[in-house]
């Protein structure tokens, strides 16, 4: 419940931040999603790491294999049907086509036509934050880890 209530701040905060306030990310530029934006949502509002980023034997997120998913290390508090167990890799290039990982940012629905096992939340961002966080993700390439160490 904790993580679904991070994913439901964290789709208000996108949406409650412009360009130009203090502390907001860098606007995108116009149909092309920005690199800086997007690290900023995964890396600080979304916390994408949280999940798609495996720890390490003493419990840190290993940034040497940044968002390249595994096991989970979050339990539901209640015993649920649905959990994920593991995180996919998102780095690079993230499951699916780009439109249909947009569209999953845009509504939380995955390219399977439903919404995708909890932990992870539906988001519910712009097309512009979508864009974003594609562009990011994308910038990693082959490469596992953040370009924001």
């Amino acid at each position: 419940m904790a993580v679904a209530m991070v994913g439901g701040l964290a789709t208000g905060a996108l949406r409650a931040q412009t360009p130009g306030q203090e502390g907001s990310a860098p606007a995108a530029v116009a149909g092309v999603g920005d690199v800086a934006r997007g690290a900023y949502i995964v890396e600080s509002v979304a916390q994408c790491g949280r999940c798609h980023t495996p720890v390490t034997s003493t419990g840190e997120r290993d940034r040497s294999r940044w968002l390249a998913g595994g096991p989970l290390d979050v339990a539901p508090t209640i015993a649920r049907e649905n959990w994920a167990m593991a995180a996919p890799r998102i780095a690079g290039t993230p499951p699916g086509t780009d439109e249909q990982f947009v569209h999953l940012m845009m509504t939380g629905i995955s390219r399977t036509g439903r919404a995708p096992l909890r932990p992870m939340p539906q988001f519910k961002m712009t097309r512009e934050d979508a864009d974003s966080v594609l562009a990011y993700l994308k910038s990693l390439g082959g490469r596992e880890r953040s370009i924001h160490n």
